[in-house]
Formats: C-alpha cells, sequence, structure tokens
C-alpha cells in the first residue's frame, strides 16, 4: 500500500494532496496543465520534496517532514518514465535499459536488459540507438528502463504525449498491458480523459493542486462532483438557476434563454447541468413524438465535424452546445451549416452539479 500526504506552496497554488493506492493498482492524476500534478510525482520520486508530508509504501517511511526523514530517489526504487522518455541518444537499447543496473556484473545486466525488450517486443533492437526508432520503440524502451530497477512504485508523467497520433494508438495498448500486469502500485499523469481511462483503474481529477473528485471513470462520468469535472469528462455544460420543483422534477432556467427539466434533486440557486453529446437527439422542425425526451431547446448548427460513422455538431442556442450522431442519420436529415434543429433529451440524462 502506498500513502501520501503532501503539502506545497507552488507560487499562488497551494498544493495539498493525500493519496493511497494498493499494489497492482493505476491511479490517473488528470486535469489541466498547471494543476500540480507532475510535482505530485516529483515528490513521490524523492527528486522534490514538500514543505509538509509524509509518504509510507508498506513498512518503509520513505518521507516524514515532522519526524526529519526523507529518502533518496534511488533508495525509494521508483521506476520513473518522464514525458520525453529520457533516454541517453549515446547508448545501445539494451545499455539504455541496463544503465539503473549499475551495481550487476556487466553479463547479469546485459541479460535482464534483454529479458525486458523481449517483453516488450523490441529484442531486436538491443544494439540500435535511441535516436533510430520509432516513437512507440522509444516509448517500450523507456518502459523496459523503468522496470529494470524492479519497482516499488511506477511514475509515468504523460507518457504517451511525445507520441504522434498514429503511433498512439498502438502505443496507448503497449503501455495498458503492461500496466495489467504489475503487481506494484503505479500512479499516471495525463490531461487527457481518454487516456486515463484506458490506462487506469481510479482517475483522480485536480484543480488547483487539490483533488476534486476521485472515482472510477464511470462514477466520475455519471455523477460528477462539479461542473469542473463534468467538462473534463467531455461532458456539455450548461449554465442556470433552479426555478422550480414538481415532483420528481427539478427545473432550471438557462442562462441565454430555455429552460430544462432533470430528475436529480437540488437546492436553489445557480447550478451546472451536463448531459454528454451522443445523449441528445436532434430533429428539424417541431414535429415527433416527445414522450421521453422532455427537453427540448432551439438550436443554429455552427459547425459540423465528420470522424469516421459520427457526426459532432456544435449548436448555437443560447448557449453552446455539442451534439454526436451518425453520418447516416445526418445525411436523413439533410443537416448543413446555419439549419435551425431542435436538440432534444431525456431529463433522466440531466445532471445537476456544483458550478
Amino acid at each position: 500500500m502506498l500513502r501520501a500526504e503532501l503539502e506545497h506552496s507552488l507560487g499562488v497554488l497551494m498544493l495539498d494532496v493525500t493519496l493511497e493506492l494498493r499494489p497492482g493498482r493505476t491511479l490517473a492524476l488528470a486535469g489541466p496543465s498547471g494543476a500540480g500534478k507532475t510535482t505530485i510525482l516529483r515528490m513521490l520520486a524523492g527528486v522534490a520534496t514538500p514543505a509538509c508530508g509524509r509518504i509510507v509504501h508498506g513498512e518503509d517511511v520513505w518521507l516524514d517532514s515532522r519526524g526529519g526523514v526523507c529518502w533518496a530517489p534511488e533508495r525509494r526504487r521508483c521506476g520513473y518514465v518522464v514525458q520525453d522518455y529520457a533516454l541517453f541518444p549515446h547508448l545501445s537499447a539494451w545499455r539504455n535499459v541496463a544503465y539503473p543496473l549499475r551495481e550487476l556484473p556487466r553479463r547479469e545486466r546485459r541479460a535482464r536488459a534483454l529479458s525486458l525488450l523481449e517483453r516488450f517486443g523490441i529484442t531486436a533492437l538491443a544494439d540500435e540507438r535511441p535516436q533510430r526508432l520509432s516513437g512507440g520503440e522509444r516509448q517500450r524502451l523507456a518502459l523496459a528502463r523503468a522496470l529494470a530497477v524492479d519497482p516499488a512504485l511506477l511514475l509515468l508523467d504523460e507518457p504517451l504525449s511525445a507520441l504522434d497520433p498514429r503511433t498512439r494508438a498502438g502505443a496507448m495498448r503497449t503501455l495498458a498491458a503492461a500496466l495489467r500486469d504489475l503487481d506494484v502500485p503505479a500512479v499516471l499523469v495525463t490531461h487527457d480523459w481518454a487516456q486515463a481511462v484506458h490506462l487506469s483503474d481510479e482517475v483522480a481529477v485536480i484543480d488547483h493542486g487539490r483533488i476534486v473528485q476521485r472515482g472510477t471513470a464511470t462514477e466520475l462520468a455519471g455523477t460528477p462532483a462539479n461542473a469542473f469535472v463534468a467538462d473534463f469528462t467531455g461532458a456539455v455544460v450548461l449554465t442556470g438557476v433552479v426555478r422550480a420543483r414538481t415532483g420528481e422534477l427539478t427545473e432550471v432556467e438557462l442562462d441565454g434563454g430555455g429552460s430544462v427539466l432533470s430528475t436529480v434533486g437540488t437546492g436553489n440557486g445557480r447550478v451546472a447541468v451536463s448531459l454528454y453529446p451522443w445523449e441528445i437527439t436532434i430533429s428539424r422542425g417541431t414535429g415527433g413524438p416527445v414522450e421521453s425526451a422532455q427537453n427540448r431547446l432551439r438550436a443554429r448548427i455552427a459547425t459540423m465535424t465528420t470522424v469516421g460513422n459520427r457526426v459532432r455538431l456544435a449548436l448555437e442556442a443560447g448557449q453552446p452546445l455539442v451534439a454526436e450522431l451518425t453520418a447516416k442519420a445526418s445525411r436523413e436529415l439533410e443537416l448543413a451549416v446555419g439549419t435551425e434543429v431542435i436538440a432534444s433529451w431525456k431529463a433522466t440524462a440531466t445532471r445537476l452539479t456544483a458550478l
């Protein structure tokens, strides 16, 4: 079990987080740039020291600022993959992996390095230097080096950010498989929600140095703690004021005009309304059944973006809306930029959270 309590001032940002993580589990620290994510990794690794904190791994106390304990990075035995991988350009692939094993005899170092290269399917590249490798191969090499020390904790800082889009999907699958096989805790830093979902067991969303919500991807997407979390998970976020409650329904008057109903009960005052683009139905005119889609807003198509067999619509409806539908549905509705449409969704899909 890893437990960390960290407090530190980063200029105007006050970092204050508590983490607990069991072996074999991966936690994604997700959020915008400047939220303190990388600083947390550096503190766990021991290359940065918090003003106040305590880090315990199993029975070992790595850091206790009040007790005067602070283990050096090499004693903590963390595998650390940084954004640009920091591979040694003058060393071959196997020598990069063997570098942390300098205390072992050369033959043992080489055998251990080749075993790890084989694990990631790049044994044939053992004698190549990093500059001759592709982006995905460099990532696998960096992972092999991080695992060479038999780490007590694996730390990954934006491990896919240095890759081009064509390489990223395959590299994500490789990384996900590696994380599943580990029996040590792993902490992953990312600003990308999709990466957090695919690579971690839990996601901790960080904003301004604090964890605003932690849970599985399903929990965060289904019941976001506030508008920031909803927006980060890819939801459409609207703002408004609770106007009335009738039976099981709460009515929210939207900024910019219109109102929506939700089955979520809430107090009075300003709220954020969130829903996902694929929960919105698009129609032309006012006709059609409305039994289950209780929320209907008039909108105008501002832009249309086709990705594969899906079309994403940016809508102007008092506040910006985003809807997603199939390319077939878009053709049948004869949609185009400037088309007036009705955006509809169920009251049960209307989540209300704090602003």
